[in-house]
């Protein structure tokens, strides 16, 4: 009978031998072994399947040991064309093998020589280099250099969603460091590529240097990553140039528009899926631009928080050359418009939420729209955009409130929603002129219609315009015509002035028509009213006036007059029947029998004031 402590000693005997057993295997491992786990398990990862011809040990007994693999085969996806992914001739691992008992099998490179790599991503966001969604996962954790004694590769990348393609000859040796050279084009445009960083272990910080040079786009990166190419833990000043800032966006994939030449620079920061560029500096055209961005992309989505500043803003310089011909050639064809043709389909923004504050100090280049600086906050959840609060200052006033796009639903077109409030304008600020007619203006517009254009919303919304001068002037000829008064008219001195005490008119639109249900002009000497319809997106208008004088006429002309032609460019036809010499005749006649018509009475402007701007 044995003994317990007997028992006990064969026991751990028994247990020396195994784990002696195990560090013996572990130091022999054979390289057989490694040749099959490494093809299924890259093969797993890539969705191909991988081939290796042969995989050999260097050293005999070790726990480090390195092996030698030879033709190591990845075949190419078949949407991305012929050769293979990737193709090395030979190359050399060391792996450790007491942490592989764990699962952690962290080979570290020596040497690879005949490397050909060729990377693909199509316009629908596929790559060829990973297997299932396309948009998984950020490169990360770096690999180590420190102990790669000869590496030389030849990189090919071909990018169809942002039209950029690059091919670069890679080397590694222990006096040069890493260096990384080559050609490419960025939507058409040449550019020289260039990288260099020391050897590094991988946990270790690495400094590098970036560039891709060419005459439309140049762009240059001076950092630091923890780690040699890991590109989730970096930070670096980075500065760019570029003949469009669409070309910049083609690098960094932030969802820019094409703009005027660009000259901008950073201090940018990566770590844990969260972007964060702080000074951002620069001029897109001639406009002034510096502010701070967070992109935070833990989550899944990319969420911004961020303030933008331009100290001078021509909208002009938001566009291209060929943008701004369009604009040019749309105004020739509609001829001038008062609402925008600014574009407001956000339904490309699937993956983007965030807060974005913009203050514009001075806006330049805004013709004689009065538009003087702006500020607001941009909301956007899920495509749902929020503009509030909203502010344009113009040279005498402000236009304030709130426009909603809502495209959460997937639509073509988006549902906008418009409550804007103009307050303490005047007419000389919104029309422009020489003042001889200008007045208080407030305003409301609330509207509600789909587009992808404020102009095509406006022309398809319904709700309420609403518009209101008063305390003003305007000239004595005019006051009294407006009356149709000709006599006086006619025998009126052009430095004569006289009171405009309200204007006003509202529009209730239905699918872009506004239909005026209050239009008055009340001045000192005469009161005319309209009635008729303003067409959006046209602008046109078609209204009718009738008017009275305020006191005795001299010669009163009966009738109506017609207002046609757009908001920008009105014009007034008197129908033919109106200045007939049988009508003047008959205003002759009543202006001798003192019988022309009962006189008009001031409008009560705050009553007026109160229904338009309900």
């Amino acid at each position: 009978m044995i003994s317990l402590g007997r028992r006990t000693k064969i026991a751990t005997v028994i247990c020396v031998v195994v784990v002696g057993s195990l560090f013996i295997g572990l130091a022999v491992f054979p390289a057989g072994w490694l040749k099959g786990i490494a093809e299924q398990r890259l093969s797993k990862q890539i969705g191909r399947p991988v081939t290796i011809r042969s995989v050999s040990r260097e050293s005999g007994f070790s726990f480090t040991p390195v092996f030698r693999v030879g033709g190591l085969q990845i075949p190419q996806a078949k949407w991305a064309g012929r050769g293979k992914l990737a193709s090395v001739e030979s190359l050399r691992i060391r792996i450790a093998m007491l942490p592989a008992l764990v699962g952690r099998v962290e080979p570290e490179l020596l040497s690879a020589e005949g490397v050909q790599l060729d990377f693909v991503r199509d316009a629908s966001r596929r790559v060829n280099w990973r297997d299932g969604d396309p948009a998984r996962g950020e490169q990360g954790g770096g690999i180590s250099l420190a102990a790669i004694d000869r590496l030389e590769a030849n990189v090919r990348y071909r990018d169809a969603l942002q039209k950029r393609s690059m091919s670069l000859a890679v080397t590694i040796d222990p006096h040069r460091g890493l260096v990384a050279t080559g050609q490419g084009e960025i939507e058409g445009n040449p550019v020289g590529l260039s990288l260099k960083g020391p050897i590094k272990a991988k946990q270790e910080a690495w400094p590098f240097e970036a560039s891709i040079v060419g005459p439309a786009v140049d762009m240059r990166m001076k950092g630091v990553t923890i780690g040699p190419l890991n590109t989730s833990d970096m930070t670096l000043r980075m500065s760019a140039r570029a003949n469009d800032l669409k070309l910049v966006d083609r690098v960094i994939e932030a969802g820019l528009f094409g703009t005027q030449p660009v000259n901008v620079a950073a201090d940018v920061t990566h770590r844990n899926r969260r972007w964060t560029i702080r000074g951002l500096a620069g001029t897109i055209g001639s406009s002034q631009l510096s502010g701070n961005l967070t992109v935070d992309k833990s989550s899944g989505r990319s969420k911004l928080d961020g303030d933008l500043r331009f100290a001078r803003l021509d909208f002009a310089d938001l566009s291209t050359d060929a943008g701004q011909q369009k604009a040019i050639a749309l105004v020739r064809a509609e001829g001038p418009r008062i609402v925008p043709n600014t574009r407001i389909n956000i339904g490309k923004i699937k993956n983007t939420d965030g807060r974005i504050a913009i203050r514009i100090d001075q806006i330049i280049g805004a013709g004689n729209s009065g538009l003087r600086s702006a500020e607001g906050v941009l909301t956007m959840d899920h495509r749902l955009l929020i503009a509030k609060p909203f502010t344009l200052r113009l040279s005498r006033g402000t236009l304030a409130g709130e426009i909603r796009v809502d495209q959460r639903k997937g639509q073509a077109e988006p549902q906008v929603s418009i409550a804007l409030d103009l307050r303490g304008s005047s007419i000389d600020a919104l029309a422009g002129g020489d003042g001889a007619v200008d007045a208080t203006v407030d305003g409301r517009l609330r509207l509600v219609g789909t587009g992808s254009t404020l102009r095509e919303v406006v022309g398809r919304s319904d709700g309420a315009i609403g518009v209101i001068a008063h305390d003003g002037i305007l000239p004595a000829k005019l006051a009294r015509l407006l009356g149709f008064d000709v006599g006086k008219g006619l025998f009126t001195g052009e430095d004569q002035q006289a009171r405009l005490r309200c204007a006003a008119i509202r529009l209730d639109m239905r699918r872009g028509v506004g239909t005026a249900s209050s239009a008055v002009v009340d001045t000192s000497e005469s009161q005319t009213r309209a009635t008729g319809s303003v067409t959006f997106p046209e602008e046109r208008i078609a209204l009718t006036l009738t008017g009275a004088p305020k006191r005795s006429s001299v010669l009163r002309l009966p009738g109506s007059v017609s207002v046609l032609g757009t908001i920008r460019e009105p014009s007034i036809m008197v129908p033919r029947d109106v200045k007939s010499l049988g009508n003047v005749l008959k205003a002759v006649g009543r202006a001798l029998t003192g019988k022309q018509g009962p006189e008009a009475a001031d409008a009560d402007c705050g009553a007026l004031t109160a229904q338009i701007l309900r």
